[in-house]
């Protein structure tokens, strides 16, 4: 082992052979460990002898070939040079050079694989099998078991009662955050677009586990208007943003979010009857788009349709809100069939460009 200094071979030097080195101008330290097979050929050493040699170091290889003399002594019988040099590191074929992230001197395969497989979990409910996850990220079953019995004993994935894997508690609330972001960024154009053709308020929502949330909203100029908060919880019985994700969703999830929503009444005309509210996602099922007519703010209406996304789960909803006194029969034909178009093309772009970054990306 040596300090500082980086020769080809320098394994050991016996004492008596010290003064064989030509004299120098700079100093190294070497550490001797007596392991090396060579050391036990010539004379005593210390274990771990820390040794200050002052040398010139003319080339690498003028200096192994002193090394290699001393060590074998001129009356010594002579064995095979022994060649201790630094492994080269392993050419990265050209294939493999495709992206950045996944080369460079400093990067864990073994991290980046462990990534990959957290990264094929979309949600808190995806569950996975050992094969599933085989066939997602193209590694052998023998190789991934070791992967997932780590993550799964340092807390970031569970085990369900028949087997398969999802992700722990405390992945879940930046994964989720993250994909709501990247719905965010993509259905933005799609806002905008919905907001100055018809200038009215726009607004997007997502699915936050057992919440639905306001996420971002472009205001109309109006005097007059409907206004938003980023970051409102809307409430799935009277909201249409709420209602058209809630009505595409699993009857367990409806119950959740009506459970942990209330049935509260906001206006007069707001529905607090669970039957009739079911009814009423029932119905936004069909139609294909949700309609607040001042359930939730006096004097409002609001058309919001619902956001699919690559595996075609009702993830987020797009709205446009308006005072009723600006609306007509013909204008509010024109502003739903705005709403599912701009609804169908944020859909079209979440599902070509998938949300998780880490699902479509095949493991190396």
């Amino acid at each position: 082992m040596v300090n500082s200094f980086d020769p080809l071979a320098l394994v050991a030097i016996r004492f008596s052979d010290l003064g064989r080195i030509p004299k120098v101008t700079r100093q190294f330290e070497l550490v001797v460990l007596h392991e090396h097979p060579l050391l036990r050929k010539h004379g005593d050493w210390g274990d771990k002898t820390k040794l200050e040699l002052d040398m010139t170091v003319l080339s690498k290889s003028g200096l192994k070939r002193g090394i290699d003399a001393n060590l074998r002594g001129q009356n010594s019988p002579q064995e095979p040079m022994v060649q201790s040099r630094r492994r080269k590191p392993k050419l990265i074929p050209e294939t493999a050079l495709a992206s950045p992230a996944t080369t460079g001197e400093y990067y864990s395969k073994a991290i980046g694989r462990a990534l990959d497989v957290l990264e094929v979990f979309h949600d808190s409910e995806t569950n996975l099998s050992l094969t599933d996850i085989s066939k997602l990220g193209g590694l052998p079953e023998s190789s991934l078991f070791r992967i997932l019995s780590t993550l799964e004993s340092r807390g970031y994935l569970q085990r369900t009662t028949d087997g398969a894997y999802r992700l722990a508690p405390k992945l879940l609330l930046g994964l989720i955050h993250e994909r709501a972001e990247r719905v965010r960024e993509i259905a933005r154009p799609f806002l905008k677009s919905l907001n100055s053709s018809l200038n009215e308020t726009s607004s997007l929502a997502f699915l936050f586990e057992d919440r639905i949330q306001l996420i971002d909203t472009i205001e109309s100029f109006h005097d007059i208007r409907i206004t938003n908060t980023l970051g409102r919880v809307l409430p799935p019985h009277c909201s249409s943003l709420a209602k058209a994700i809630a009505a595409f969703q699993p009857k367990e999830m409806v119950d959740r979010l009506l459970r942990n929503s209330g049935l509260f009444p906001r206006t007069e005309k707001t529905i607090i009857d669970r039957g009739a509210v079911l009814a009423d996602l029932e119905q936004v099922r069909k139609k294909g788009f949700a309609e607040d007519r001042e359930e939730t703010v006096t004097g409002g209406l609001c058309f919001g349709a619902p956001i699919f996304d690559e595996r075609h789960h009702s993830v987020a909803a797009i709205s446009v809100s308006t005072p009723m006194i600006r609306m007509s029969k013909e204008r509010e034909q024109e502003t739903i069939q705005a709403v599912l178009d701009a609804a169908r093309q944020a859909s079209v772009a979440i599902q070509g460009q998938p949300v998780s970054s880490g699902h479509d990306r095949r493991m190396k």
